[in-house]
Order: C-alpha cells, then sequence, then structure tokens
C-alpha cells in the first residue's frame, strides 16, 4: 500500500512511542481526581484509554492530546464510579450479614432464641399478665414466637398464615408498647 493510498486515521506513530510521549496524562488526570493508585489498577486504565483513542484518532476532529485527556478523564471517572458501587453493594452485604449474625436469635450460624422456654417459667405469673395485659393477642403471638421461641418472621408468618408485612407489624407494636411500659416502671 503506498504512502497516497494510507487511511486518514492512522498515526506515522506507534503506540509505544505515543504511551511515552503522553504518559504523564495519564499521571496528570489522576491527580486531579485525586486518585491515589498503589496497585496501577487506575494506571491501567489510563492506558487502556489511551490505547481506545489512539485506535479511534481521526485527525480532522481535533488534536489527539485533548482527544487523549478526554478519553483518559471519563475512563477514570467510571472506574471510580464503578469501585464506589462495588464497594456500596460490599457494605450492604456485611451490614445484612452482620445484623443476621447479631440479632439476638443467633450464636455464630446457629440459631438460638433469645430466653429459652424453660427460663421463662417465672413465678410471678402477675408480672406476665402484666405485660400481655397491655398486648393484642396478634402481639403477644409475637412476643411469644418470636423472643422467646426464636422463631423467624417467614416461620411466625407461615405457622400463622399471615403475610411477613403483618407479622413485622404486630413485632413493631409490640416493642413499642414493651418500650413504653419499661419507661413507666
Amino acid at each position: 500500500m503506498s504512502e497516497t493510498n494510507k487511511p486518514d486515521n492512522v498515526l506515522p506513530f506507534t503506540f509505544e512511542d505515543i504511551v511515552k510521549q503522553n504518559e504523564n496524562r495519564i499521571y496528570y488526570q489522576m491527580m486531579k481526581l485525586g486518585i491515589h493508585d498503589p496497585h496501577r489498577e487506575f494506571y491501567s486504565e489510563g492506558l487502556l484509554a489511551m490505547w481506545h483513542a489512539y485506535q479511534k484518532y481521526e485527525p480532522n476532529k481535533g488534536p489527539l492530546a485533548t482527544y487523549f485527556n478526554f478519553m483518559i478523564r471519563n475512563r477514570l471517572i467510571d472506574k471510580i464510579r464503578k469501585e464506589t458501587r462495588t464497594s456500596e453493594v460490599n457494605q450492604q452485604f456485611i451490614q445484612a450479614k452482620k445484623i443476621m449474625l447479631e440479632d439476638g436469635n443467633r450464636h455464630g450460624l446457629t440459631k438460638m432464641p433469645l430466653i429459652a422456654p424453660k427460663e421463662l417459667e417465672v413465678t410471678d405469673i402477675y408480672y406476665w399478665q402484666e405485660i400481655r395485659s397491655h398486648l393484642t393477642d396478634k402481639q403477644w403471638l409475637w412476643v411469644q414466637a418470636y423472643v422467646i421461641e426464636g422463631m423467624t418472621i417467614k416461620e411466625i408468618a407461615e405457622r400463622e398464615g399471615m403475610s411477613m408485612e403483618a407479622v413485622k407489624s404486630w413485632g413493631k407494636e409490640a416493642r413499642k408498647k414493651l418500650r413504653e411500659r419499661l419507661v413507666q416502671m
């Protein structure tokens, strides 16, 4: 192929030459965005952006340096966003696992009731009658099943033939009344 038949988008430099001349653009964009890159992941992303810019560059649309800056900056921002989303999802997962493991109904990975049923047999029957008198039948059912027996919301809902939202509502109201009762004592 002769020089006159050469396509417009082929540059006279190799990519290695381009990297040597423009590598500092990656570092500049990383510095400008406040990126600390101990594992050189962002640097690699910048190189990849430079490669794509090198491949897609059209000289009649503007200077190559401007195109490099644009591509590198946007690629680094995309990576920051992706890592932020990943971090948020991981934090939500960790928080959910932590709540599940520390909700009082589990010991390690084994499900345990908060109070063993035999420990509940308190000699002060009047105390429990007093507590129960402040709760509806559904709220008392939640106290027995969730707090005393250590059942899950799903298990209670299935046993009672109710929705999980209904069972959660019983628990919410029971906790509210029990808190009020404790404040009065």
